[in-house]
């Protein structure tokens, strides 16, 4: 069994302290994915986490309506909600920056997700509260990408019976398809 506190704060400390002077560049299958529009979940990143903003303006670009997850509590699932680009976002619980409540709620096709750790099996560390894994069970058909620094990956993480794994992990210097 893995102790996932301290894994979680090295991973924190490896990714605060990593040196990010490039973008996380969206890879042609995520352009190619973008084709019939769909819609694409993404996250505005807290602190170090690795920055989703070239993949949403791909999809953007694409007429693609965006998403980002509106969170209530610890406990609740969150919700994806409409996010246009000029419109304010207000501050949730945990440091986030979402949609307004009254957003119109969106099934997403394509989630990106931010991460702490990943192994090149798909599998990914999250802070814990567990509001990915129930986004992921709640929405099994849209197409999962991890968004995070190559200093992010561990060899490998013990899945839980209820962590969903990636069908992608993006890097600074990879994509990662399982």
């Amino acid at each position: 069994m893995t102790d996932k506190p301290a894994l979680r704060a090295r991973l924190r400390a490896a990714r605060d302290g990593f040196r990010r002077n490039c973008a996380i560049m969206p890879p042609d299958d995520f352009t190619k994915a973008l084709a019939g529009r769909p819609v694409v979940a993404s996250y505005v990143p807290i602190g170090s986490e690795a920055d989703p903003a070239p993949f949403v303006l791909a999809a953007r670009r694409a007429g693609c309506t965006i998403a980002l997850p509106h969170v209530t509590s610890r406990r609740e699932p969150f919700r994806f909600l409409v996010w246009d680009n000029g419109s304010p976002l207000t501050d949730g619980p945990f440091g986030l920056r979402q949609p307004p409540a009254l957003a119109p709620e969106v099934e997403p096709r394509i989630i990106l997700t931010p991460l702490l750790g990943f192994d090149r099996r798909g599998n990914r560390l999250g802070q814990g509260a567990g509001h990915y894994d129930r986004a992921f069970a709640a929405h099994p058909q849209a197409w999962r990408i991890g968004i995070a620094w190559s200093v992010q990956q561990v060899d490998a993480l013990h899945a839980d019976p209820w962590d969903v794994p990636l069908h992608a992990i993006a890097t600074e210097s990879d994509w990662i398809v399982p």
